[in-house]
Parts: C-alpha cells; structure tokens; sequence
C-alpha cells in the first residue's frame, strides 16, 4: 500500500520541491554527521526515533507527510527524523530501502520495528505501542 519504489520520468519541471517534509518536531537528516548526532542525542535523552525515509517526489510519501508532523507534535517524548533517500542514496542504501516511505523505529539505535508504505492507521498503531510500552518503564 502506497509505496514508491523508483523515480517516476518527469518533463524537467519539479514542483515536488515546494512539499514540505519536515516541520513541527520532524528533523530533517542531510548528512550521516546530523544522523549520528540525531541518534547521539536519542540516546542520552531515553528517546525513541522514529526515521522516515523518503523522497520529494514520492506520491504517498507527500500523502503521509502532514501526519508524520502532526504525530511529531503529538508525542514529544520521541524523536521524528526524516531522511531524504535522493539526497542520502548511499546512507539510505545501507539500510535497504525498498520502497518509500519506510519507517524504522530505533531505540539506542537498533531497530525495534520497521514500517513499509504510506499506512496512517498501521502507522499510528506502531507508535501508540511504543508509547505504551515506553510508560511502562519509568526513567
């Protein structure tokens, strides 16, 4: 369901640029350095990150990205990155993505859960857990 495997041909003019992918508490991802120090800071602050990786031209990528920052204000306690793979194609590669978006969720950096394609409810439900489980265990 809604995902983007590869660039779609386009006639040279990119309107897909004006699409806003980060925004609220979304941090966007432009290089490994801002990823490692994103990670760093996940860690020490006992923070769940939730990573997109997408791309602007992306059909159910732009879909979801609203409610990606919309969830971002909604649960502060974790951290939303997002990862342009057009931008990052070797970082993005290294962590096999297939389609977009793909959503990993990392705690201390390892993944704990993966989420392909552009599923609100699926979406929403993975992250409720987290926030379920995470309340459990008190700092």
């Amino acid at each position: 369901m809604g995902n983007c495997v590869t660039k779609p041909e386009t006639d040279g003019y990119d309107s897909d640029k004006n699409v806003e992918f980060s925004g609220g508490n979304v941090h966007l991802i432009t290089s490994k350095e801002s990823w490692d120090q994103k990670m760093a800071e996940a860690s020490r602050d006992g923070k769940i990150v939730i990573a997109n990786f997408s791309a602007t031209w992306c059909g159910p990528c732009k879909m979801i990205a609203p409610f990606y920052i919309e969830l971002s204000e909604k649960y502060p306690s974790l951290m939303f990155i997002v990862i342009d793979v057009e931008e990052l194609t070797e970082f993005s590669t290294s962590w096999d993505i297939k389609a977009t978006p793909t959503f990993f969720f990392l705690r201390d950096g390892q993944q704990i859960d993966k989420l392909v394609g552009a599923n609100k409810p699926e979406l929403q439900k993975k992250i409720t857990a987290i926030i379920d489980s995470t309340s459990q265990y008190p700092k």
